[in-house]
């Protein structure tokens, strides 16, 4: 049997939910069928301690994106891979006007967010009028595949959704090694929310809903870094929001969600949301914001989780209580199960193979 070559692209494998992707698929694509490598714009990030030691990878040391076009492409020539699998939104645009240089290469492009939302330079946008020059577009939702077909053009023969796949094992694994954190206090209810923090994932909006819990007995545990976090702690202090912790980011987040009564997902939009995954996984009952981004395809409501529009913020607060306060959503086994059954990496995996084998 021939194998294929392929080739991965990504600015660097810092932790992030596409890094996690890529990481996990050049890590467990049967080595009988393919010989998988990662370009990287810059040689950085916490998943390259993850990397299987066979998988190569390909540093071109380019700081900005809009500058590492062409050394993409001459190791695109010079390598010759049979597959070109690009997951990082900007990249995706601007390769998508060179893939007919390469009859002889497939390419294959993972969409990141919801592109309407997440893409606003102009100049970015004008390379998705290119978009069906490859062979196939990775949409990880309903929400990003309709918005494609809808706002881009792209034909839907060219869509394929795959979900996000969850790593079950590996964080069951950080979940053994995981204490109850200092900061939890027994005396209240601790949840926890994780994220970049800008202002696509809405803390905002959350510090804003917490207001109306000041008299609760309830610790908001904020995990993440970010542009917006003097913003954010600024904004804490100004509303007097003595019960939100900023605990900046953690190596092990599986830590804070294991001891979490509840999580909140409160972005403004989505892609396919990992970190809404990875709480089911821990068994975590989830409450999000009624955004796009494929929400709906992972909360099972009353079960998982439950979805509220978080600019209501009287009624996302109200949910929040309902949560907290409602025994049935204890039971970890079961929110374990409604996420691994569906989203486990082996299921994702096999379909990715399918997908890359068959191109």
């Amino acid at each position: 049997m021939m194998k294929k070559s392929i080739i991965f692209i990504l600015p660097d494998l810092e932790a992030g939910g596409a890094e996690r992707i890529v990481t996990t698929l050049a890590n467990n694509l049967p080595r009988e069928r393919y010989i998988p490598s990662i370009l990287l714009l810059r040689k950085e990030g916490a998943y390259l301690d993850l990397l299987q030691p066979d998988v190569e990878i390909i540093d071109i040391a380019t700081e900005r994106i809009r500058h590492s076009l062409k050394p993409i492409l001459l190791e695109i020539k010079r390598r010759k891979p049979d597959i070109v699998f690009t997951g990082f939104g900007e990249v995706n645009a601007y390769l998508a006007l060179f893939t007919k240089l390469f009859p002889y290469t497939k390419f294959v492009a993972r969409e990141t967010n919801v592109v309407s939302k997440h893409v606003t330079r102009r100049e970015i946008r004008f390379f998705y009028k290119f978009y069906n020059a490859y062979d196939r577009i990775i949409a990880q939702s309903n929400d990003m595949q309709q918005d494609l077909i809808k706002n881009f053009g792209v034909k839907k023969k060219k869509i394929i959704k795959i979900n996000n796949p969850v790593d079950v094992s590996f964080i069951e694994e950080k979940l053994k090694e995981s204490v109850r954190p200092a900061a939890f206090s027994v005396q209240y209810k601790n949840v926890v929310a994780i994220g970049n923090l800008s202002a696509r994932k809405g803390f905002d909006n959350l510090l804003k809903v917490f207001t109306r819990l000041k008299d609760q007995n309830i610790l908001l545990h904020i995990l993440g870094d970010g542009k917006d976090k003097e913003i954010l702690i600024r904004m804490k202090e100004m509303l007097g929001l003595d019960h939100v912790i900023f605990h900046g980011k953690k190596s092990n987040p599986y830590q804070y969600l294991k001891y979490a009564d509840l999580f909140i997902l409160s972005s403004r939009y989505e892609g396919f949301p990992n970190v809404l995954l990875e709480a089911g996984t821990c068994g975590v009952y989830s409450v999000a914001n009624d955004c796009p981004g494929g929400i709906d395809e992972i909360i099972k409501d009353q079960v998982n989780g439950e979805i509220a529009p978080i600019e209501n913020y009287d009624a996302f607060a109200d949910s929040i209580l309902r949560a907290l306060n409602n025994n049935k959503n204890n039971n970890k086994e079961l929110i374990k199960e409604t996420i691994n059954s569906r989203f486990s990496k082996e299921i994702i995996l096999q379909q990715y193979d399918h997908l890359l084998w068959n191109l």
